[in-house]
This record gives C-alpha cells, sequence and structure tokens, in this order.
C-alpha cells in the first residue's frame, strides 16, 4: 500500500514540476480549438452551409454525416460505433499521459499533442451526442469531407513529427540553434557523468596496488630477520657440538 501511495505522491511531484505558464497557455488553445470545432459544427447544421471557399479545392456542405472514421472506414459496422469510441478514449487518455511526463520544455511537442486532443474530444463528442460525426468541409482534391476537429488531429500529427525530426532536444536531426545546444549539452552531462562512475573504479585499483607494495614491502622486511634467527640457529647448534 505504501508502495502504491510513494508511486502517485511521484507522478503528482512530476506532474507539478511540468506544469507552468505555458502549460496554462498550451490549455486555454486546446479549450479554444475545440470550442471551434463545436461552434462551427452547430452552425452548419442550424443554416445549412452552402459555399465555395477555394473553387476546385474546398467547398462547405451542410448535412454530411459519418458514423465511421475517416473515408467512412468502419460506418456499415455494427459495432462500428462502440469500437471507435472506445478506441477514441484509449488514445485520449494516452495522450493525456504523455502531456503530463512531458517537461515544460518541448512546447511545441505539447502543442501538437493538445491539438491532436481538441480533435480527439471534439469526435469523441459527435460520436456520444449523435451516434455520427458531422462533416461539412469537402476535399475535392482527396474527395473527402471533414471537419476542424479532423484538422486539429493531422496539423497536429505533421507538427508532432517535425518536431521530433527536427526541432526539440533529442530530434533525430536537429536543424535549431537551441536544439543544438541542448543535444551538446545532454552529451556533455553524459560524458561526465560517464567519467564520474570511472573514477571510483580507478581510485580502487590505486588502493590495491598500493596495499600490494606495501604487503611486498612487509615481506621482504621480514625476510631479512628470518634469515638471521636461521643463522643464529645454526650457530648455536655448531657451539652445542663442540
Amino acid at each position: 500500500m505504501k508502495t502504491v501511495k510513494d508511486f502517485f505522491i511521484k507522478i503528482g511531484n512530476k506532474i507539478k514540476s511540468n506544469f507552468g505558464l505555458k502549460s496554462c497557455i498550451l490549455i486555454g488553445v486546446f479549450v479554444a480549438l475545440l470550442v471551434v470545432d463545436l461552434v462551427t459544427k452547430h452552425f452548419e447544421e442550424a443554416e445549412n452551409w452552402k459555399f465555395t471557399v477555394i473553387p476546385g479545392f474546398i467547398e462547405v456542405e451542410s448535412g454530411v454525416r459519418n458514423p465511421g472514421a475517416g473515408f467512412s472506414w468502419l460506418a456499415d459496422k455494427a459495432w462500428g460505433q462502440p469500437f471507435l469510441i472506445g478506441l477514441t478514449v484509449v488514445m485520449i487518455v494516452a495522450v493525456i499521459c504523455i502531456i503530463l511526463a512531458l517537461p515544460e520544455k518541448f512546447t511545441i511537442l505539447k502543442l501538437s499533442l493538445y491539438m491532436i486532443l481538441a480533435g480527439a474530444v471534439g469526435n469523441l463528442v459527435d460520436r456520444i451526442m449523435f451516434g455520427e460525426v458531422r462533416d461539412f468541409v469537402w476535399l475535392l482534391i482527396v474527395n473527402a469531407y471533414c471537419n476542424f476537429a479532423d484538422f486539429w488531429i493531422v496539423i497536429g500529427g505533421i507538427l508532432a513529427v517535425i518536431d521530433m525530426l527536427f526541432l526539440n532536444e533529442v530530434s533525430v536531426f536537429p536543424l535549431t540553434a537551441s536544439a543544438k545546444a541542448a543535444q551538446a549539452e545532454r552529451r556533455k552531462e553524459e560524458q561526465e557523468k560517464k567519467q564520474a562512475s570511472v573514477q571510483p573504479s580507478s581510485e580502487n585499483a590505486a588502493e590495491n596496488v598500493n596495499a600490494a607494495e606495501n604487503e611486498n614491502s612487509v615481506e621482504s622486511n621480514s625476510a631479512p630477520s628470518l634469515e638471521g634467527q636461521s643463522q643464529s640457529d645454526v650457530n648455536k647448534g655448531d657451539e652445542k657440538d663442540e
């Protein structure tokens, strides 16, 4: 019981250390994105929108409903909706856990995760309340309907990949000066830790060498006295024979 309590205390302390002003701003961004998604869905349904945004590329058309996932995946399955709701809940919990575990300095990665979270929550609200997702944006270039929640998920996913590949301090191919400096500092700290772990071993080896030298010195000092004692015993024996 104590171990479980200590675990949750440790998690709580970590969350507190990772939660600051930037996190508050990012939560505000999450709320704003969620509100934009839900409000636009409400008005497209109430006002029956139908207009062109970019001719030949983007149009807005009210009344499109998708009981499945992207490109109507699982739309014709009876178990599709419960499965998608459960999958969305699992994804939301996973994203929240990652956000809480990330230090505040990973601002861009956290922003991308909050965008994904806003999109997931927005579509989850639709699935729970209406049993389907309200789409109204028609992307003619791919012939697919979507909504702002889908935009947040796609943009957040792309931003997360870019950040992990090029922008943050653990990126694979750091491009920014801050990412390069952070990685150099991290390598320096790792080298110092490595040297600190090697130093005690060197000291132990030196102590062992000194101990061996002292032991050899004691043996060499005791050898002449033993030889003198043996010679004295021989002389005493000769005297007795005489």
